[in-house]
């Protein structure tokens, strides 16, 4: 089997949308009820990676990953979302719910933090659902740690606080 990391094309939006929706349903349905997640639709979320990509593909960059060929995960990342500019923001990792536990996850955030490193970051951050504990987890595998900084953001009509992680590049 082949796994491929690539820079994302406009082509690949709106797959990246139905795999973004598949993510979240799989990742969050054991703590957020059911219509926080069935909106938006793969294809409401494939419009917006189409509508944000392209406003922000200059300082932002998506990485897609294809086993076989067949989109399989991506990450995104940009400049900090508070104006720190020797600080990266890893935006999203997102995994078709078949490739958990197979590397994959790993293998982006490995590139996203190679290509903060490229862009001369020393710091890089991220946002994790509270109630993620997988990804908390995974995260913490990866020497991120909570910042004791949170948040709270809705997910459809549900309130999600979330938990800042940072970590030295």
């Amino acid at each position: 089997m082949t796994v491929t990391l690539r820079p994302a094309a406009v082509d690949d939006l709106m797959a990246v949308g139905a795999l973004h929706q598949r993510s979240r349903v799989a990742a969050y349905s054991a703590f957020l009820p059911a219509e926080a997640l069935a909106d938006p639709t793969p294809e409401a979320m494939g419009a917006y990676w189409t509508e944000r990509w392209t406003w922000e593909r200059d300082e932002h960059r998506m990485t897609v990953v294809e086993r076989d060929g067949r989109l399989v995960g991506f990450s995104y990342l940009g400049p900090d979302d508070e104006g720190d500019p020797a600080t990266g923001l890893l935006n999203a990792i997102h995994l078709d719910p078949a490739e958990q536990g197979r590397g994959t996850g790993r293998a982006l955030m490995v590139d996203a933090l190679d290509a903060m490193r490229a862009r001369d970051w020393s710091r890089a951050v991220l946002w994790v659902l509270a109630s993620n504990a997988h990804a908390r987890h995974f995260y913490e595998r990866g020497g991120w740690t909570p910042t004791g900084t949170a948040r709270d953001e809705h997910v459809g009509p549900a309130v999600t606080p979330q938990l800042r992680y940072a970590r030295r590049l």
